[in-house]
């Protein structure tokens, strides 16, 4: 297959992907920014086929990653900047939109803080305007973090990372991604599922009812808080362990345990051996301490000036300028970033649904039961899946499989040096894996 006809199957792609909801994989608020329709089939096989040629390209010894975004300049205020919004600089003369531009253009725009601005030209079609500054927040949309980036929203974004690796979004949302010949779509993002949520529904449950009881205890002065919210705070912290061990290219697992199975596991068990247990004091449970403070401060901030009935949730935890969640958001997620780093040595990170830290080095019973097949799921809600022999899969995934094989309500999160994610659950009488791939535009 010509690298042509690649790229003219990644725009069929996004034509077909770029108006469908049920793609988009991550939920997609545009607000008051409107959806940008699509050029011609035509002009973005070239715009595709263009940045495919210059991800194939050298500078210098480096290779060429960029992120472009097609649009008018005027889109953009000139008044805005960073971190809330974007700092557009247009060229006095636009240039010519090739991939020998884009390589020259390239280091200036840094990939994690600045997109290079191309428009469609009657006459001439893409051509490239300048550059815009976005400020690295949009990184919290797939990394973790409460700081939203509306101002890319609705628009499309084609980031180049590696050669021949090309995702285009739709502002925040993955619609589909090139490497080599294979195409994908982020179709399984398990965040979104129903299933995943379920299994720490006691979680929230508990986190709920510890602020409620705080609330009682203030009186009228703090405001109602949104019940889902602390699944949104859970996710970001998620979201961060995953992305911070995906970066760090040592790989790891996570394996959560019903609480229920805490106590048998911090003894002699035939499921697995945890090497460093950790005592059972506050520093273990810190997660949930830590969620709480944050629920409590916000309920405080926004006392005084929340309306009767008004309940706050997370678009007004977005906005908050509050030094104090700020802090509280800070300290959850360095606690994301010690769990990622004890997946650093051998062994699983041990946590229960509640996000209790139990202990870390945990190795797997090899006498378990072993699974020669396992179903990999095709859609969010495993509606879809086929049996994949399991020995086509490292050490690491085998163990986890094995475990869940034995321990049905156990969730593990398999993450390869190569950076993929396998979410690992008995579902439908069948061990079964979603590859999770909503994270693969910073693949770099």
């Amino acid at each position: 297959m010509t690298h042509f006809h690649r790229t003219q199957d990644l725009a069929e792609t996004v034509s077909k992907q770029w108006n469908d909801e049920r793609c988009m994989g991550r939920e997609l608020i545009l607000g008051s920014c409107p959806l940008e329709p699509l050029p011609e089939r035509p002009v973005l096989e070239r715009l595709l086929a263009t940045c495919f040629y210059a991800s194939l390209l050298r500078e210098e010894d480096r290779p060429v990653r960029f992120r472009l975004i097609l649009g008018e300049p005027q889109q953009f205020s000139p008044e805005a900047g960073p971190p809330a919004g974007v700092h557009r600089i247009i060229f006095s003369k636009p240039r010519p939109f090739h991939e020998q531009e884009l390589r020259r253009l390239f280091p200036a725009a840094d990939f994690h803080r600045s997109l290079i601005g191309v428009r469609l030209d009657t006459r001439e079609g893409p051509m490239i305007w300048g550059l815009v500054h976005s400020g690295p927040r949009w990184v919290h949309e797939i990394h973790g973090g409460r700081h939203s980036f509306s101002p890319l929203r609705g628009s499309l974004v084609v980031c180049v990372t590696d050669p021949g690796r090309l995702t285009v979004r739709r502002g925040p949302a993955t619609i589909a991604s090139l490497s080599g010949a294979e195409i994908s779509c982020p179709t399984t993002e398990v965040f979104d599922t129903k299933w995943f949520p379920q299994c720490f529904e006691s979680t929230r449950a508990e986190l709920w009812a510890l602020h409620v009881a705080a609330r009682e205890r203030a009186g009228n002065a703090w405001a109602k808080l949104d019940p889902d919210i602390v699944r949104r705070i859970a996710q970001q912290v998620d979201r961060r362990v995953i992305s911070t061990i995906r970066n760090s290219r040592h790989g790891g697992t996570l394996v959560f345990l019903p609480v229920g199975h805490a106590a048998a596991f911090a003894a002699d068990n035939p499921y697995m051996t945890m090497r460093y247990q950790f005592a059972a004091e506050e520093p273990r449970n810190r997660f949930r301490t830590l969620i709480v403070k944050l629920m409590n401060a916000l309920a405080e901030e926004f006392g005084p000036q929340a309306s009767h009935g008004d309940r706050i949730g997370w678009n007004d935890y977005v906005s908050s300028r509050s030094d104090t969640l700020s802090m509280l958001e800070e300290g959850i997620m360095e606690v994301a970033h010690l769990v990622a780093g004890l997946a650093a040595m051998d062994g699983a990170v041990v946590l229960t649904n509640k996000y209790e830290l139990l202990g870390c080095g945990a190795e797997i019973a090899c006498e378990l039961e072993k699974v020669p097949t396992v179903a990999k799921a095709f859609d969010a809600e495993a509606t879809r899946t086929a049996q994949v022999a399991a020995d086509g899969f490292g050490a690491r995934h085998r163990s986890a499989y094995r475990l869940c094989h034995a321990l049905h309500d156990v969730i593990a999160i398999v993450i390869s040096q190569d950076r993929t994610v396998q979410f690992v659950k008995w579902n439908n009488d069948a061990v079964t894996y979603w590859d999770q791939v909503a994270t693969s535009v910073l693949d770099i």
